[in-house]
């Protein structure tokens, strides 16, 4: 009788471990909205010093913004998410806007480190780009968009996050961003 008291107890706790397990999860299902800063260095300085020496390239923009996303646990510490964002530039960037999935793990605490990977498209100014403002890019295309890749951290802060990314676009370009969220 023993053992098989012994045995039904071992099988429950057995079945009950994965709900004990889950129900201590460290990834919370959960959505975030937020604003983000950073500078976007597009990358074309050498593009363009080839065609001409004589112009002065300044291809780096400063940039504001806004992302979205949510976040779904598929284990106690690993989480997939979904995120879109729209940035304003200041400078040689216009504004970009994409969106990404993100793959990552939770630490105790709420600490999140994920890769993400999407799509970004960017509008330029080449005027601001070579700092004249003489020439008519007018016919000139002055928007491209490619894959993105990333790597990021989200804090947790009391009720809110604060956030670092670093993404390049087709590995041409290089972003890097910080931001402060709101969970819900």
């Amino acid at each position: 009788m023993k053992k098989i008291a012994f045995t039904a107890a071992a099988a429950a706790a057995a079945l009950a471990l994965p709900s004990a397990a889950q129900a201590q999860s460290v990834v919370p299902g959960n959505g975030f909205v937020g604003v983000s800063a950073g500078v976007h260095d597009l990358g074309f300085e050498d593009e363009i010093v080839s065609i001409d020496p004589d112009f002065e390239v300044d291809d780096s923009s400063p940039l504001i913004g806004v992302f979205a996303g949510y976040d779904f646990p598929v284990g106690p510490s690993i989480f997939i998410g979904v995120e879109g964002n729209y940035n304003f530039g200041t400078d040689a960037l216009d504004g970009d806007y994409g969106a990404s999935a993100r793959l990552g793990f939770a630490v105790p605490g709420g600490t999140k480190i994920y890769a993400r990977g999407g799509y970004q498209a960017i509008k330029v100014d080449y005027n601001k780009i070579i700092n004249d403002d003489s020439i008519d890019f007018s016919g000139v295309d002055d928007t491209e968009s490619d894959y993105l890749v990333g790597l990021g951290v989200d804090v947790p802060v009391g009720g809110l996050f604060v956030r670092g990314n670093v993404d390049t676009i087709s590995f041409d370009t290089m972003r890097a961003t910080v931001g402060v969220g709101l969970k819900f």
